[in-house]
C-alpha cells in the first residue's frame, strides 16, 4: 500500500510527483497555478494486476503519461479533468470516467484544484485475458469514456469504492492473496461489462457443437469450481452468448445444467452406498457445498431425501 495522506503533505512538487508516480503511473507534472504542493494526497492499494488509487493535487495541474503496460480509468469524485489521448479530447466530471489506453501518450491538460479522482489501474495483459473470458474477443477496443451513471456503471463504481476503502491497511483481509486475486477478477470483469455495449459483442454465433463442447468438459469434471467465465472460455464465446445457447439447445442455463449433472452423480454414489459413506461427503465430492440447498434440490429432482437414497429401499 502506498500512502501520502493529507496529514503528511509533500514539501514540493517534485516530492508530490514522485509519490503519485510510485503509487499509480509515472508522469510529468506541470502546476498551472501558484498553489503549493502541500495539499497533494495519494492513497493506493494494489490487488495483483489491479491498483486502486485516490489522488488529489489540491491545485490546478496538467499531467502527461504514457501509462506503460496498463489502462488507467480516471474517475473524478469531485471537480473535473480534461484529457487528450490519440488526438481525442475527453472531459469527465462526477459520474463519468476517462479511459487512458496503455503505452499511449495521454495529456490531462486540466486537472482542477477541486478534483479528486479514484483511479483504477488495470494491467493490459490481464484485462486482455478477461476480455477473452467474458466476451471471447481479446482485442476489443475500449471507448475513451464510460458513463457510470447507469445501472451497470453505478454498481461497478460502488463496488470499487467499497474495495478501495476496506482494503486500506496491511492487515485487511482483502489484501490476502486468496481474496485479492478474486477481487481483481471481479473488478476487471465488471468494468468490461459496464464499459462495453451489448451490441458490440452480439455477433458471435452459438452452435450446438459449441454447447456440447462445454457440456463434455463439465461432464468430465463436474466437481470443478466452475464459473460462467470458465465455461465461456471453453466455448470461445461470451458469457451472454453461452447462456443464450444453453437456453436454446438445452432448455436451461449452464449453471443449472451443472447443478443437475452434480445431482445425478450424487444420486449414483448414494444409491451404490458403502460403509462409512455420508451424504455430506458425497455432496462435497461433487462440488455441492451448500448442504441445505443441495438437499432441497435433490428432493425436488428425485422425490426423496439424500439420506433416504443412501439407505436404499
Amino acid at each position: 500500500m502506498t500512502s501520502l495522506p493529507e496529514a503528511n503533505p509533500p514539501q514540493d512538487w517534485d516530492e508530490a510527483c514522485h509519490a503519485v508516480s510510485d503509487a499509480y503511473f509515472p508522469h510529468t507534472l506541470t502546476p498551472l497555478s501558484k498553489d503549493d504542493a502541500t495539499h497533494t494526497f495519494v492513497n493506493a492499494v494494489e490487488l495483483g494486476p489491479v491498483v486502486l488509487a485516490k489522488i488529489g493535487w489540491g491545485a490546478d495541474v496538467a499531467v502527461a503519461s504514457d501509462h506503460p503496460g496498463a489502462y488507467a480509468v480516471n474517475i473524478p469524485m469531485s471537480g473535473h479533468i480534461e484529457s487528450v489521448s490519440g488526438g481525442e479530447p475527453v472531459y469527465s466530471s462526477n459520474g463519468m470516467a476517462t479511459i487512458c489506453p496503455p503505452d499511449t501518450s495521454t495529456r490531462i491538460i486540466e486537472w482542477t484544484k477541486s478534483c479528486a479522482i479514484l483511479g483504477v489501474k488495470l494491467d493490459r495483459d490481464y484485462l486482455s485475458g478477461e476480455m477473452t473470458r467474458v466476451f471471447a474477443r481479446p482485442g476489443m477496443q475500449l471507448p475513451p469514456q464510460v458513463d457510470l451513471r447507469n445501472e451497470r456503471g453505478a454498481s461497478w463504481l460502488e463496488f470499487v469504492r467499497f474495495v478501495a476503502t476496506q482494503a486500506q491497511g496491511d492487515q485487511s483481509v482483502l489484501r490476502n492473496k486468496l481474496v485479492s486475486d478474486q477481487l481483481a477478477g471481479a473488478i476487471t470483469s465488471a468494468f468490461l461489462l459496464a464499459a462495453v455495449h451489448d451490441d458490440e459483442v452480439a455477433g458471435a454465433v452459438v452452435r450446438p457443437r459449441i454447447v456440447k463442447r462445454v457440456i463434455d468438459r463439465m461432464q468430465a469434471d463436474p466437481a470443478r469450481a466452475w464459473t460462467a467465465a470458465d465455461m465461456a472460455e471453453v466455448a470461445g464465446i461470451s458469457v451472454r452468448r453461452l447462456q443464450e445457447g444453453f437456453r436454446e439447445y438445452v432448455g436451461m442455463s449452464p449453471m443449472e445444467y451443472l447443478r443437475e449433472l452434480r445431482l445425478e452423480r450424487v444420486y449414483a454414489d448414494l444409491s451404490e452406498g458403502g460403509p462409512g459413506l455420508s451424504v455430506t461427503d458425497v455432496a462435497m465430492r461433487w462440488g455441492l457445498m451448500h448442504t441445505g440447498r443441495f438437499a432441497a434440490a435433490f428432493r425436488r429432482k428425485y422425490g426423496i431425501s439424500p439420506s433416504e437414497a443412501l439407505r436404499g429401499p
